[in-house]
């Protein structure tokens, strides 16, 4: 990805990096406002599945004005539809525009498309929902402009035909994970956990970081203080990693076994993190 592109939306958690990601609808422009007082690291804005087709003209013209003001990411319509070109038209240029999310990728030329039609500056996010774009994924992370991969796991349900369960959707985590790493992304988004019960998002989340994802969508405000603290660095973490680091420079920085400079990494990036996000040890 080139390094000229905007990344990170006013001063929240740089979108390279963020953990939780809160869907607006975008036909709904009084939400806009609760959204952007939220912990949410990165807003998003959809004008794809939570628009009727018949508003679509409307809320496009109501997430490109209030941009202006404040920034946020826009969920736009996959490149199959009639709606695509409007959408990365309206969106071109717009101020405020952090990125945009492109629903139900299947195919890197899809990415490329909507890359340069936004003018070859803005970051995408492809939203992969579907076994086509699981099967591309790679290619599809490989793309110029990509920041992350996402995972639509609703979608994705009903294209194959299975269920929610851990193990089942194992493969395609897996897969995005791997197809992240390979090109060089930050872990990938998972989808949301539709659950109102904060246990329950919790040990959704868990079961996200587990599989290496480091992201996640959510669809309520009230969400992502559960998803922040899930997604950092715990406090035990950090103090292990800030002792580690303390021993490892007192003894001059000497390898004592195999074990220590995978330890090294591991001490290292969970600082970093833990920096970012403010968690302290």
């Amino acid at each position: 990805m080139p390094n000229d592109l905007q990344t990170s939306t006013g001063s929240r958690i740089d979108a390279a990096i963020a953990r939780s990601w809160l869907l607006v609808n975008a036909s709904v422009p009084s939400a806009y406002a609760a959204a952007a007082r939220s912990d949410a690291d990165q807003i998003i804005l959809d004008i794809e599945d939570a628009v009727d087709p018949r508003n679509k003209d409307a809320a496009r013209e109501s997430v490109a004005n209030w941009l202006r003001g404040v920034g946020a990411w826009v969920r736009i319509n996959d490149r199959t539809t009639p709606f695509w070109s409007d959408d990365v038209d309206r969106l071109c240029g717009t101020p405020g525009l952090a990125g945009v999310v492109l629903a139900k990728t299947e195919y890197p030329d899809q990415v490329d498309e909507t890359f340069e039609r936004l003018g070859g500056n803005t970051p995408v996010i492809p939203l992969i929902e579907s076994a086509m774009g699981i099967e591309n994924a790679v290619d599809i992370a490989r793309r110029r402009g990509v920041l992350r991969l996402a995972f639509g796991s609703g979608d994705y349900r009903r294209d194959t035909a299975t269920t929610a369960d851990d193990l089942v959707m194992a493969y395609p985590r897996s897969r995005l994970v791997v197809a992240s790493r390979v090109a060089g992304l930050t872990g990938p988004i998972d989808g949301p956990a539709v659950t109102d019960d904060e246990s329950v998002l919790r040990e959704k989340t868990a079961t996200t970081v587990a599989f290496g994802l480091t992201g996640k969508l959510c669809l309520h405000p009230g969400h992502t203080g559960v998803i922040n603290t899930v997604i950092s660095p715990s406090p035990a973490d950090t103090a292990w990693a800030t002792g580690f680091l303390t021993d490892f420079e007192a003894r001059g920085r000497v390898v004592r076994d195999g074990s220590d400079l995978p330890r090294l990494k591991r001490a290292e990036q969970i600082t970093k993190l833990a920096n970012q996000f403010g968690v302290l040890g």
